[in-house]
């Protein structure tokens, strides 16, 4: 089993670690050593095993939600790792091609005209549609709207922890240099 897949087996132990996942190869490095974690906590040669002890024993899986909360800020690192260098490349982009990014202008575009249309669609034709329609269409409206907030969290940082985010990344850049 992928090291992501089984992460997730067990984020129901420390649901703190599901804000680590997404694509790329970052949240597979995340991946790996939240699985390590698991194992030296239970003592497992095998993943498996590993998510087993945690399900039969619940003093384990209270020792494995509390060692993932002290490894916090090395998991949020290796998180950061792969935004910080998403915001150089944009950075880039932009000092090539005068301060526009192309690319990402048109995907923002496209969000905002998906969430659009699917709102028009919900709002003018509610009553003619089946249920199970009405229910996809806000599904899709709600990834649309997460693609605008993902947008603006890159842009202007996520939140109030954006300010610690950026003491890391920037912490990261002053070692790597």
């Amino acid at each position: 089993m992928d090291p992501v897949s089984l992460a997730l087996g067990l984020a129901q132990f420390a649901p703190s670690i599901m804000r680590f996942f997404g694509s790329g190869e970052k949240p597979v490095a995340v991946a790996e050593k939240i699985v390590g974690l698991a194992q030296t906590i239970t003592g497992a040669k095998a993943p498996e095993a590993a998510i087993a002890q945690l399900r039969e024993n619940a003093q384990l899986a209270q020792q494995f939600n509390l060692a993932v909360q002290a490894h916090d800020t090395e998991l949020e690192k290796a998180y950061l790792a792969d935004r910080g260098s998403s915001r150089a490349r944009d950075i880039e982009v932009r000092k090539m091609t005068g301060g526009y990014n192309k690319r990402a202008d048109v995907m923002v575009a496209l969000d905002v005209l998906g969430l659009i249309a699917c709102l028009a669609v919900l709002t003018f034709y509610r009553d003619q549609i089946p249920g199970e329609v009405v229910g996809i269409l806000a599904t899709i409206a709600g990834v649309f709207g997460a693609c605008l907030r993902d947008a603006h969290q890159f842009e202007f940082g996520s939140s109030r922890g954006s300010k610690v985010k950026d003491d890391i990344l920037a912490e990261m850049s002053i070692k790597n240099d």
